[in-house]
């Protein structure tokens, strides 16, 4: 059963309507501590629609964030993985049993107001791929490929009230 799930943050359309596909993460743990530049609120606007998508970054513990996004809640780590700067998305809606992962490469800008997002295509990694070492194989097998990535969207920093 594929639900709604987020990338860090690290978590627009593309991305909102991206499916959890994973069994699981990326890495058998995080591979690095959380960083501080990523908490907070991000927005991202829908360029057709105008619609606003928020996103809350907070801090779980030293490894793990919670991401709020709109109504649904998700777990994110980041899983550097072939030199790359990934994050394991990890959903926890309540009703989903099966709490599936997603995963997402991230750009944070130099002023840290700008996050860009890249999830990793299941038309390229399928989602019937099963165990950690046969998808990190198909990630590192495509990571020149750029039909890896979905679009990304692109979250900013909220202006201040």
């Amino acid at each position: 059963m594929k639900s709604r799930c987020l990338l860090l943050p690290l978590l627009a359309c593309g991305l909102l309507l991206a499916a959890c596909n994973y069994d699981s993460a990326l890495t058998a743990k995080p591979t690095q501590k959380i960083n501080d530049k990523l908490l907070g609120d991000w927005v991202s606007v829908d360029k057709d629609t105008g619609k606003e998508e928020h996103m809350h970054v907070r801090q779980l513990d030293d490894s793990n964030y919670v991401v709020g996004l709109d109504d649904d809640i998700y777990r994110a780590f980041h899983s550097d993985f072939a030199g790359v700067a990934f994050v394991s998305v990890q959903d926890l809606q309540v009703g989903r049993e099966d709490h599936k992962f997603v995963y997402f490469t991230w750009q944070l800008s130099a002023d840290s107001t700008q996050l860009t997002l890249h999830g990793v295509s299941p038309k390229v990694v399928p989602e019937e791929t099963k165990g950690r070492a046969a998808l990190q194989k198909l990630i590192k097998a495509n990571l020149k490929n750029p039909a890896l990535f979905t679009d990304a969207p692109v979250f900013h920093r909220p202006p201040a009230r």
